[in-house]
């Protein structure tokens, strides 16, 4: 027995075909378009050629209505048929709910005091064969609306708002670099022999013809400072970047990260950076520094709040972090409050592990946390008054953590044993302890300039921004589990 989908294909099957004996092409090339929809809305007694995708049918007989949206709006369509040819008329019946069709006529408000066009002439631009659903917002499985974005954007106005507005927020943020501070854009390999500049597990995929394998990028920032140390002291990348780990509502495998490399900048006047690009984006973006997350309003107008992380830490432990100086020590905190650690972590990185776990729930409001352990940072530069802390800093906003931040290290040696340290825990079984990079530190070696970086994830900020509870709504095509 057929299938319902089977079904109705196969009535829009027979409708082309019929279309076909009428000596019209279903599928042409070229069509007339004078207006979009939302210009024509507003020419009313004028004439006007617009084009787009039929949304609804209504009526019968003398006239019949249609509506007909492009990316601008929508607008009623009006067909009487006095106005038409027989051949017009023979086409018009077997036209359906997604055909793409072009439209010349004159714009008039009907008695109901809808702006619409009286149809003077008409052509088919393309004849749908799938029925488009029927109930978009009635769907039980969320992740189809992923699977198929083109219907998404389609039926879903709220998904092509939410995209539009990521594409204002990227190009606002590439305005206030390059335009207000003087950035450089570059493009940075994605393809790389050695991956690095973070903690991640990498895609691995092989070059046939130099029979080597290369690395999808983690992130930018070694390539970035290599053009530091070759004298540019302003430079940014906003791309993909690729990080072979677990999925859900704020992590996909490919993302959107910006980063910066600034020469002769520390780590707070990146936190300036920071605070002051956010509070330009809102503003040039909504027209106002608060917008509503998830029932909450998060207000990006500076100055944010800066909190030490041992602060906020003895804050919701009781303890001082630099009394917990030993590996025993903060693995028996980490017992004591329930969070589960790894065999190989140190124990920097297990106060990290229980600082993230139980004491940033609270930063809702934008904010800045700094000064991190140093076990998780081999590039960034160590704090001056104590080296177990390294000059580093996170965003949270909305509880989520929005990017890392730091001086950069630039004495090579210093860092070269940071990596000899990384490589030991790759041996101890951490599988995302970052790699030595001999290219890099010899670099490094004909001098690098006080440096610091920014690199805030795109897609959160975007997700906050937009009130998008998943990570997912403001990525087009994200990552997902095959449905087989």
């Amino acid at each position: 027995m057929a299938k319902p989908i089977d079904q109705l294909k196969n009535i829009r099957f027979q409708k082309l075909e019929e279309i076909k004996k009428l000596k019209i092409n279903p599928y042409p090339a070229r069509c007339q378009k004078k207006e979009t929809i939302s210009q024509a809305l507003k020419l009313l007694d004028k004439k006007v050629a617009v084009v787009g995708r039929i949304m609804a049918i209504r009526g019968h007989g003398a006239i019949q209505f249609l509506d007909l949206i492009d990316e601008t709006g929508k607008i009623q369509l009006v067909f009487k048929k006095e106005n038409l040819s027989f051949l017009h008329s023979q086409l018009l019946i077997l036209l359906d709910i997604g055909d793409f069709l072009a439209v010349q006529g004159q714009v008039f408000k009907t008695n109901a005091g809808e702006i619409s066009v009286l149809v003077k002439d008409f052509q088919l631009l393309t004849k749908s064969l799938r029925p488009l659903p029927s109930s978009w917002y009635g769907l039980k499985d969320v992740e189809e609306r992923y699977r198929k974005r083109y219907l998404d954007l389609i039926m879903n106005p709220q998904t092509k708002d939410v995209l539009n507005k990521r594409a204002k927020i990227i190009y606002t943020i590439r305005k206030f670099l390059i335009e207000e501070k003087g950035y450089i854009e570059v493009e940075n390999p994605i393809l790389q022999p050695l991956y690095g500049g973070t903690r991640a597990r990498p895609f691995r995929t092989h070059h046939n013809t130099l029979d080597m394998d290369l690395y999808l990028r983690i992130s930018n920032e070694l390539y970035l400072k290599r053009l530091v140390v070759g004298g540019l002291e302003k430079v940014f990348e906003m791309g993909h970047t690729f990080r072979n780990e677990g999925m859900d509502k704020y992590h996909n495998p490919e993302f959107t990260m910006l980063e910066t490399m600034e020469a002769y900048a520390d780590y707070r006047k990146n936190m300036d950076l920071i605070e002051e690009m956010f509070e330009y984006v809102s503003l040039k973006v909504f027209g106002t520094t608060k917008l509503l997350y998830q029932g909450t309003v998060i207000d990006y107008k500076r100055p944010w709040k800066r909190i030490k992380l041992a602060d906020l830490f003895k804050k919701n432990t009781s303890l001082d972090i630099k009394d917990i100086n030993t590996l025993e020590k903060a693995s028996a905190l980490a017992v004591k409050m329930g969070v589960e650690i790894k065999d190989f972590m140190t124990d920097g990185e297990i106060l990290l592990e229980i600082f993230e776990k139980k004491c940033t729930s609270e930063l809702v409001q934008p904010t800045f946390i700094y000064d991190y352990p140093a076990d998780f940072y081999p590039l960034a530069k160590q704090c001056e008054d104590n080296p177990k802390f390294v000059e580093s800093f996170d965003i949270y906003v909305a509880g989520l953590e929005m990017g890392t931040n730091y001086s950069e290290q630039n004495d090579a040696q210093i860092l070269k044993e940071a990596w000899k340290k990384e490589k030991e825990k790759a041996q101890a079984g951490n599988l995302e302890a970052q790699k030595l990079d001999e290219d890099f530190l010899e670099a490094l070696e004909y001098g690098m300039p006080p440096t610091s970086g920014i690199g805030p994830g795109i897609d959160r900020w975007v997700m906050v921004m937009t009130d998008s509870p998943s990570i997912r709504d403001v990525i087009l095509f994200p990552t997902l589990r095959p449905e087989r």
